[in-house]
């Protein structure tokens, strides 16, 4: 039988996130955490919504994680997120410990690898996990902004 569970499936969930903020007119960045092959949040930027800037996916995927876990730590957690974090978020996942990130899209001006930001020392980081549909729905979405 194969395992439906991969890195692919679920970066599909957070595409579907993504694809949300898009209809909204919010940056097309979409986020899931998994805890043994089970989605436990599901997010999406709110950041025009809720008039904050730090309302990013990953910050809204960090809380509901930890308040489905009831703790704060995401140990055993793995984020997908449709774009590669920022500096802002990198900093929330370091503190929240979480196991592994597997993005998307990288972010070239502004993802936490060019800003110099760390993750948490046994933080694995896995990239390009459907990268060109992660990047054509941000490409797409600022082609409609201009």
């Amino acid at each position: 039988m194969e395992h439906i569970f991969t890195d692919d499936y679920f970066m599909k969930k957070a595409l579907q996130e993504a694809e949300i903020a898009f209809d909204k007119g919010e940056i097309p960045v979409g986020a899931v955490i998994v805890v043994d092959n089970r989605v436990i949040a599901r997010t999406h930027n709110l950041t025009e919504l809720l008039h904050d800037v730090t309302a990013h996916a990953e910050m809204q995927a960090i809380t509901s994680a930890a308040n489905f876990l009831g703790g704060k730590y995401l140990k055993g957690c793995t984020l997908y997120v449709t774009l590669e974090p920022c500096q802002m978020c990198a900093g929330a996942l370091y503190w929240s410990q979480i196991s592994k990130i597997v993005f998307g899209a990288s972010d070239e001006n502004r993802g936490f690898q060019k800003m110099g930001a760390q993750l948490h020392p046994k933080t694995q980081v896995i990239s390009g996990v459907l990268e060109k549909e992660c990047a054509d729905l941000m490409k797409a979405f600022f082609k409609n902004k201009r």
